[in-house]
C-alpha cells in the first residue's frame, strides 16, 4: 500500500498532498476540541503500535506479504480525527526515516492509509455496532469488519489515483485486480489483528477504547454504611 515516488504523476500526487494536508489540519483542529487529558498518551501508544506492528510482514500469496495498516483500529481507540493523525505521523515517519513510502507519493499515502483508513473504517465500524450485540464480542466483530473493509477501499483508493495519474506502465485492470485480490488478503489478517487489539484494551480499560465508551466499566455502587447500621 506504500505508494514508491514515481508511481503516480506530479500533478495528481501534488494534488492528493493538498488534500492530505487541508484534511489533517481539520483533524487537528477537531482532535484539540474533542481530546480529553487521557486521549494524548493513549495516542502516542497508539501510533507506537501502529508503527511497530507495520514492521512485521506477513505471507499473502504468490510471495507477497503484508503488514497491519491501522487507521481502522486507529479511529476504533481513539477516534477517526486523532487516529487519522496517528496514522499520519506513522506514514510521516517512515518516508523521513526508512523510506517506506516515496516523498511526492506521501499525500497519496496519507489519503489511501490514513484518512480512508480512519474515516471509512470508522463509519463501517459504527454501522457494523447498530446491527451487532452491544457486547465486547459484538465489538470485536464490528472491528473486523472495519478492519478489513477499510483495507480494501484504501486498494480501490489508490486504483482510482492510478486511473487519474498512473505512470507505472501496467494496465489499470492489471494494477487494480492485483492491488484489490492482495489486500483482501491482507484485510483478513487487518481484520485479526484489530479485533484482538480492540478486545485487549476492552479488557483492562474499555473507557479507552472510543468506538466502546458506551461499554465503559460503570462505577461499583459504596454501600451506605450509616444506613446499614440504622438499619
Amino acid at each position: 500500500m506504500h505508494i514508491p515516488d514515481g508511481f503516480i504523476d506530479a500533478p495528481t500526487s501534488l494534488a492528493a498532498g493538498a488534500a492530505a494536508a487541508g484534511a489533517l489540519v481539520v483533524c487537528a483542529r477537531r482532535s484539540g476540541e474533542m481530546m480529553e487529558d487521557k486521549h494524548a498518551p493513549m495516542a502516542g501508544l497508539v501510533a507506537a503500535f501502529i508503527f511497530a506492528a507495520q514492521m512485521i510482514n506477513f505471507p499473502v500469496a504468490g510471495g507477497t506479504s503484508g503488514h497491519l495498516l491501522g487507521g481502522a483500529l486507529a479511529a476504533i481507540l481513539v477516534g477517526p480525527y486523532l487516529g487519522a493523525l496517528c496514522v499520519s505521523v506513522v506514514l510521516v515517519v517512515q518516508a523521513l526515516m526508512i523510506a517506506d513510502g516515496g516523498l511526492s507519493a506521501l499525500g497519496l499515502n496519507v489519503v489511501n492509509m490514513a484518512l480512508v483508513g480512519a474515516f471509512a473504517g470508522y463509519g463501517i465500524f459504527l454501522l457494523a455496532r447498530r446491527v451487532l450485540p452491544a457486547t465486547r464480542g459484538g465489538v470485536m466483530a464490528a472491528s473486523a469488519v472495519a478492519a478489513f473493509l477499510a483495507v480494501v477501499l484504501g486498494a480501490l483508493a489508490f486504483t482510482a489515483e492510478y486511473a487519474i495519474g498512473g505512470a507505472g506502465g501496467a494496465s489499470l485492470t492489471r494494477v487494480g485486480g492485483a492491488m484489490v485480490g492482495v489486500h483482501l488478503l491482507i484485510g483478513v489478517g487487518e481484520a485479526l489483528i484489530t479485533a484482538l487489539t480492540v478486545s485487549a484494551v476492552l479488557v483492562v480499560r474499555p473507557d479507552l477504547v472510543h468506538g466502546a465508551r458506551d461499554l465503559a466499566a460503570k462505577p461499583v455502587p459504596v454501600p451506605d454504611r450509616a444506613a446499614a447500621v440504622r438499619g
